[in-house]
Formats: C-alpha cells, sequence, structure tokens
C-alpha cells in the first residue's frame, strides 16, 4: 500500500508545525513504507492530483491521507470517489476538523502509529450532481453563517477566530426566515419559510453543533432535520441543545422541529439561493441529495481502548469490513 499524505503548504503556522512534525515521524519510523507528501498548488488541486493518481496506478492499493480541514477532506473524497484501490483518511491538522467527531475527535486520528495501522470502513457518502459530500450538506441559517464567515475571515476583529461569531449575529437580522421546499422521498417536508435544514451523513457542523446526534455514516440513510422559523427567545432555548445534540428529545420544540431519515432529499428555493456543502458554498436553486450508500472507504483508528484489549482488532465486524464498494 502507499500512503500518500496531502496538504496545502499555505495553511497557517499551526498547520505547517504539524506537517513539518509528520514528516519527521514518516521518515524516522516508517521510512520503511511506501510514502509520500504532496503540497497543493491551488484551489482543488487535492482532487485533481488524487484521482490522476488513481487513473495512473490502477493495480496499486492506494490510502489518501487529507491533512487539514473539512475542505482538504472533502477535495480528496471528489478524488477517490469510483476508485475501488483507494481509500481516504483524515490527519486532522486543520481549523474544522467536523466529520472527524463523529468517531470521537481529532486526538485519535493524530495518533500516526493509530492512523498508520487503521483498518478501512466502507462508508456512505452524499451526491449532489456532480459534486460529494462526507459530512453535512445545509442550507438556510447556516448558509448565511458560512457566507458572512468567507467575507470576513481575513478581516480584523470581526475575522479570524470572531468569523464565525460574526456570520451568527448577521444572521440573526437576515436569515431568521429562509424561503425554500424540501421533499424527503416524494414527502414534501416544508414549503414556505424555515430557519435551516440539515442533511447529515455525520454529526457534527460548524465546528462544535452536533446537528445530528442519531446519524450512523453506513446504514444507507440521510439524517434530515428542518427548524422552522423562532422567535428569538425560543433561537436562544435552541441553540444550546442544538450543540450539545439534545434537541430532537426536548419536548419543547416537538412543534419546531421536523426531523426524518431517507435515501433522497429535493430542494427547491428562489433564484440567488445556496447550500454549503462540507462547508463550501454552492449556489444552487433546485437540486437533489442522494445517499450513496458503502461509496467509499474510510481509514479508522482504534480507539485507545480498542488497542489495548485487541491490537488488531478492525472498527468494523469483519463481514462488514468485506462488502463490495458500489457508487451509484
Amino acid at each position: 500500500m502507499k500512503h500518500i499524505f496531502i496538504y496545502n503548504p499555505a495553511a497557517g503556522k499551526d498547520n505547517r508545525a504539524a506537517m513539518d512534525r509528520l514528516r519527521k515521524k514518516m521518515n524516522t519510523d516508517y521510512a520503511h513504507l511506501l510514502f509520500e507528501f504532496y503540497p497543493t498548488k491551488a484551489e482543488k488541486d487535492a482532487t485533481a492530483f488524487v484521482r490522476a493518481r488513481c487513473e495512473a496506478e490502477p493495480d496499486e492499493s492506494l490510502r489518501f491521507y487529507a491533512c487539514g480541514g473539512d475542505g482538504t477532506a472533502n477535495e480528496v473524497l471528489h478524488g477517490i470517489v469510483g476508485f475501488p484501490h483507494a481509500s481516504m483518511t483524515c490527519y486532522p491538522c486543520g481549523s474544522g476538523n467536523d466529520y472527524v467527531k463523529y468517531y470521537g475527535g481529532a486526538d485519535r486520528f493524530l495518533d500516526i502509529d493509530a492512523l498508520i495501522a487503521a483498518r478501512e470502513t466502507p462508508v456512505d457518502i452524499m451526491q449532489i450532481g456532480d459534486r460529494y459530500s462526507l459530512n453535512v450538506t445545509n442550507f438556510g441559517f447556516d448558509t448565511a453563517v458560512a457566507r458572512t464567515m468567507a467575507r470576513v475571515k481575513h478581516k480584523k476583529l470581526i475575522g479570524g477566530k470572531h468569523a464565525y461569531t460574526t456570520g451568527i449575529v448577521k444572521a440573526l437580522f437576515t436569515s431568521m426566515k429562509n424561503e425554500f421546499t424540501v421533499s424527503v422521498d416524494g414527502e414534501l417536508l416544508t414549503e414556505g419559510k424555515s430557519l435551516l435544514c440539515t442533511v447529515s451523513n455525520g454529526k457534527y457542523v460548524g465546528g462544535a453543533y452536533c446537528c445530528a446526534p442519531h446519524s450512523v455514516n453506513d446504514d444507507g440513510f440521510l439524517e434530515i432535520c428542518l427548524v422552522k422559523p423562532l422567535s428569538y427567545p425560543s433561537f436562544i432555548r435552541l441553540i444550546s441543545k442544538y450543540k450539545n445534540g439534545e434537541h430532537l428529545d426536548d419536548p419543547r420544540f416537538k412543534n419546531i422541529i421536523t426531523y426524518r431519515r431517507g435515501k433522497s432529499v429535493h430542494v427547491t428555493a428562489p433564484d440567488g439561493f445556496a447550500y454549503t456543502l462540507d462547508g463550501e458554498i454552492v449556489e444552487s436553486s433546485d437540486f437533489t441529495i442522494n445517499i450513496l450508500p458503502h461509496a467509499i472507504r474510510f481509514a479508522v483508528p482504534a480507539s485507545p481502548r480498542q488497542s489495548e484489549e485487541t491490537p488488531s482488532a478492525p472498527t468494523k465486524a469483519p463481514e462488514d469490513a468485506k462488502e463490495e464498494v458500489v457508487v451509484g
């Protein structure tokens, strides 16, 4: 197997320091492995590079490591889709690492010894036209926040680590009611105005918000959470529960939240509408989100307890690990 680490050399100093440590570790402890590091040159370059390698080496087992945040992981995802000899995982040294929170958080994946030894398991992904999502596709309030973040992230005072807060504050004034229609497997969930909607394969969004606490990323279903318009006091009450993943079980939000599990979600909206796909803003007023069961293989390191009890145990039962990977 070849281990290929994808990283953005223009990322922040913390990311660069993490990559320096990783490179040193690989050269010292894993010189016997076939590995390489690829610095991306521009946006979407990771996808082009990964796809080209998959096409050029069809008989070689390739594992790609997305070294960064959710954006890097999404680019690597787009490169391996359709190539059964390729797999991926994350070395989460970026600013947003939502997908790996499904497995307990970044620390588990930053243990490079466990990551190199990780077993690969089939996981579901989402398809929206010619795009794919590993974690969450969302729209409404969340996308308004993301749009503001993209505009202010490099500005002093309101940008940087304050960008998400800035986005929320602006959305509270401009995006409490968003017009869109959502249908799940042919069932109309809403038409008119809503606060937000998340369509999830993972559990977390926005860095710390557990939007889909019941999600299972290999069960062949999407988790859809629709939130109706609500007052500011209700928003404040909801947001803390939403962050902790308690919003679906709180009876106070029974008439505010509509929750479904399904395989296909169709969305229509006025011109100029946009959704957020693993953090990337995509403009579209008519789109369909489909689940692709077991479409890729994702390497998950054993948890510390698993390592102590059964060092070589896979993260899934053996029969699950042998299932064929199919892309729809």
